[in-house]
């Protein structure tokens, strides 16, 4: 997906406004962020995607940290680069971004996060969440509850999660300065009270900006096909698409179900470039699809929006919403 396509907007207007105030006058550190802002803001969708032989996932992650990745609903949104972001300072980062949800909660603002204000803040990073060596290393974010005995850490729940990472990002490291740390994409679950609150903090410490991220129905057609690719040890749902018909008085959607092990059978019959998935693999697998539609039910499905896909690796809405649940075989 290209995250960079969509409207800008941000977790928190206001801060949007706030940061402003930040780079007015034609200082040597802004005009540095703008740089890396524009080189940084269209990356195109290749024609063609290689398949990873071997990936540092596999091979270095932590499994308890990514199996709490799974089965959650996560907001998609791209971020710019991260200014003297250091990994050293994960520590410190949480306790300025304790005492910043707590100067909020004080201004009044509902951020959700427990009775009497008991909550803690952490960072850790995500071993092994990157396509290559290269790539800057993932890193977790948590708002969890305290627990009223110290001695009882297990008591600690979850309220807020969120994630950056940059995964094959090769084409956007190059033209970032030293200074800068590219994790190109956030991914956030909870309230969204407390998404926004963190946004706004990110963007106050690191000079960066949020921008929501829509999956437009060009990349869900990647995602489906790619997903769909993917050898599983077990099919645990059907492969499912959702169009859109704009109507009116008010919108129709058009569910198409289909037994996962025939969308493999179809993507195999159309697969013929080892190691790499391409435009035209990925439009013929979506044609046979709306052939097949077309010949039941008499409905061109290519005049309309295709708004979300499912499969027994993943789903993803064009709201940005996306839900990972992949048992993938090696």
């Amino acid at each position: 997906m290209d995250p960079y396509d969509t409207p800008e907007s941000t977790p928190r207007h206001g801060a949007s406004s706030r940061l402003k105030g930040y780079f007015i006058g034609a200082t040597p550190l802004r005009k540095r962020l703008e740089s890396v802002r524009k080189q940084a803001s269209f990356v195109p969708t290749p024609p063609r995607r290689k398949i990873p032989q071997c990936s540092q996932l596999q091979e270095d992650n932590d499994p308890q940290k990514f199996a709490f990745l799974l089965h959650k609903q996560w907001t998609l949104y791209s971020l710019t680069p991260l200014y003297k972001f250091s990994y050293t300072n994960l520590k410190e980062y949480s306790r300025l971004l304790s005492a910043f949800i707590a100067a909020e909660k004080q201004k009044g603002l509902a951020v959700e996060v427990g009775e009497d204000f008991n909550i803690k803040v952490t960072f850790s990073t995500l071993l092994g969440m990157k396509g290559t060596q290269r790539d800057p290393e993932a890193f977790l974010v948590q708002i969890l509850s305290k627990s009223q005995l110290p001695s009882e850490n297990r008591g600690q729940k979850v309220l807020w999660t969120g994630w950056f990472c940059c995964v094959f990002g090769d084409s956007l490291l190059e033209t970032v300065p030293e200074d800068f740390t590219c994790v190109p994409l956030f991914l956030a679950n909870g309230a969204e009270t407390n998404t926004a609150i963190v946004g706004t903090w990110f963007q106050e410490t690191f000079d960066c900006h949020f921008s929501s991220l829509a999956i437009n129905a060009f990349n869900l057609s990647w995602m489906a096909a790619m997903w769909t690719a993917c050898k599983m040890d077990q099919y645990m749902a059907t492969t499912e698409f959702l169009w859109s018909v704009p109507c009116s008085p008010q919108s129709l959607d058009i569910s198409y179900a289909i037994h996962p092990e025939d969308a493999k059978a179809l993507w195999d019959s159309v697969h013929k470039t080892p190691g790499e998935v391409t435009q035209e693999e990925v439009d013929l697998f979506m044609d046979c699809l709306y052939s097949h539609f077309h010949r039941h039910f008499k409905i061109h499905l290519s005049a309309t929006r295709l708004v979300r896909v499912s499969t027994s690796v993943a789903s993803a809405h064009t709201d940005g919403k996306i839900k990972v649940s992949l048992n993938i075989s090696s």
